[in-house]
């Protein structure tokens, strides 16, 4: 069982990034998925969350109307769009589905 975060990075304030998550070893579309957020000396943050069919989603204020989840089923991927990115939206982000986690990626908003 694996999910695996990708497209994380250094990027300019104003700037976009998506992030991935790709899942194995289990029937990915059978759950929710969420993807959160860490800074050091901070607790795990939900940044959004997105039913099995991704008919319904849900987001944190702090990102709402910037951030878009997603997901394909058909390629056991979920996705997290975030744009107009400020330095506060730097953090390791971590996607979680069932009772699994990812290993995180970094991103890192400064000019």
């Amino acid at each position: 069982v694996q999910l695996v975060e990708s497209g994380g990075g250094l990027v300019q304030p104003g700037g976009s990034l998506r992030l991935s998550c790709a899942a194995s070893g289990f029937t990915f579309s059978s759950y929710g998925m969420s993807w959160y957020r860490q800074v050091p000396g901070k607790e795990r943050e939900l940044v959004a969350a997105i039913t099995t069919s991704g008919g319904i989603t849900n987001y944190a204020r702090s990102v709402k109307g910037r951030f878009t989840i997603s997901r394909d089923n058909a390629k056991n991927t979920a996705y997290l769009q975030m744009s107009s990115l400020k330095p506060e939206d730097t953090a390791v982000y971590y996607c979680q589905c069932y009772r699994y986690w990812g290993q995180g990626t970094q991103v890192t908003v400064s000019s």
